[in-house]
């Protein structure tokens, strides 16, 4: 979309969340928390661009800690239950991919997930009030603040060509200790004091 992030040039510009840039980042936590994590799942909307990038990078860090990664596809609100119905027995935790899809039906990713007793990665700290494990990601309101001034500044005449593309500099790592409760998961002291916040 933009010829480099110091110099966009055309006709946009604005904030990135790097979500896709975080998956291995995120892998590594779910590890921390789940040592003898061997088969994770990925829901993904393969309709969405961003989803199949990220699904990419998942593989990507997945094969570096030898785990074995199933897919689900969904592509539709309808796809998400079937979805959770063809999971193996083997699959120990499920990284969400976000997407327009996931953000209107997380509610009900997450409740499949805890009914089928899988901790939860997500990118988003909102993800994790409706039943989720744990986010690590930007902070979205400190980025949609920025994206505020992008717009005064471009309602001020400013062309985006020349406003550089702002990449989060703060990010955060949220444990839902409501959920490892009711998963029966002991997470590590060590890592809750690495948290940002710890939801009790």
């Amino acid at each position: 979309m933009v010829a480099s992030l110091s110099r966009p040039g055309g006709n946009v510009t604005g904030v990135s969340i790097q979500t896709t840039e975080l998956a291995g980042k995120r892998i590594e936590l779910l590890r921390e928390v789940l040592p003898k994590l061997r088969r994770l799942a990925i829901i993904a909307d393969v309709s969405y661009s961003t989803s199949v990038l990220e699904v990419s990078e998942v593989r990507t860090a997945a094969r570096k800690f030898n785990l074995e990664v199933e897919l689900l596809e969904i592509r539709r609100a309808e796809d998400i239950a079937p979805a959770f119905e063809m999971l193996r027995n083997s699959t120990q935790a499920l990284y969400v991919c976000p997407s327009p899809l996931a953000n209107a039906n997380i509610a009900r990713i997450n409740t499949l997930a805890l009914g089928a007793r899988l901790p939860t990665m997500h990118p988003f700290r909102d993800y994790l009030g409706m039943g989720g494990l744990m986010s690590y990601g930007a902070n979205n309101t400190s980025l949609f603040r920025h994206a505020a001034d992008f717009v005064d500044k471009i309602l001020r005449g400013t062309k985006p060509a020349d406003l550089p593309v702002e990449q989060p500099t703060k990010f955060e790592l949220i444990v839902n200790q409501t959920t490892a409760k009711a998963l029966g998961l002991t997470i590590p002291e060590a890592f809750l004091l690495r948290a940002d916040e710890v939801i009790e």
